[in-house]
């Protein structure tokens, strides 16, 4: 897996290298008429200039790969789960935002490897080799996304989008358009995060309720229930395993 997914990278890396080559960008400097700056996009020809679009487009696809990134992935789910967590021990700050959006992130790669190979191997790869085309590269890399999600969303998501965008019932998964699956997806995962942080918050919840109520009937009203619940709360999580608990809950809910 790591062999594989390391090739996927230094593709990656060679096609953006191929591809800025591509663009053929000049710059000039004329000593008579001053410092100027020409950019020759090749539009002598047009088969040249339809390559350099495409070009473009693609180095707008891969802007976008931030937002790709969260949106159509397990990190969503992931990382709105570890805020429950982290908001529910009431540690504040601890563990810090980047040690979280990290763990997000690599728990996201894990998740996502076997599509990343998917990818690779039916579209990246043939599309590195001139085997297929950039429309073929897109229609058989997008399919592993495309039901990675599916699996994910639920059928009342997908009926929503589809009343809103008025579109025809479609009789088959194939037949749903990409861009009513993604906010379908998105909409299934926060419903689901937001299900498996009200079920971490539940003990520690009770851990509060019984410390709120042996200050109560000690007469110690003005000390914060939280400054006595916090070790409480830690010992039960770090007793249960909890970190183990959560990460490998999280992982099998893909599965």
């Amino acid at each position: 897996m790591a062999g594989c997914n390391s090739r996927g990278w230094i593709s990656v890396g060679c096609s953006i290298i191929l591809l800025a080559t591509a663009l053929g960008l000049s710059v000039s400097n004329a000593a008579a008429a001053g410092p100027s700056v020409s950019i020759d996009l090749g539009s002598d020809a047009p088969k040249q200039t339809a390559v350099v679009v495409q070009i473009l487009i693609l180095l707008t696809v891969l802007s976008l790969a931030p937002a790709l990134f969260i949106m159509v992935t397990s990190f969503t789910r992931i990382v709105i789960v570890l805020s429950f967590l982290r908001q529910a021990l009431g540690t504040q700050a601890v563990p810090p935002n980047q040690v979280l959006l990290s763990l997000a992130m690599f728990l996201t790669m894990f998740i996502m490897a076997p599509v990343g190979q998917a990818v690779y191997a039916g579209a990246l790869k043939p599309l590195m080799d001139d085997q297929i085309s950039y429309e073929e590269a897109w229609k058989k890399g997008s399919e592993p996304v495309r039901g990675f999600m599916l699996r994910q969303v639920r059928e009342k998501d997908l009926e929503l989008f589809i009343d809103l965008g008025r579109l025809p019932k479609p009789d088959k998964a194939e037949e749903i358009p990409t861009h009513v699956i993604i906010p379908a997806f998105i909409l299934s995962e926060l419903r689901v995060a937001f299900q498996i942080g009200f079920l971490i918050y539940i003990p520690f919840l009770i851990v509060d309720m019984v410390v709120a109520s042996v200050l109560m009937s000690m007469g110690m009203m003005l000390l914060p229930p939280a400054v006595i619940s916090l070790p409480f709360k830690l010992v039960l999580f770090v007793l249960a395993d909890g970190w183990y608990l959560v990460v490998g809950s999280m992982v099998r809910s893909f599965q």
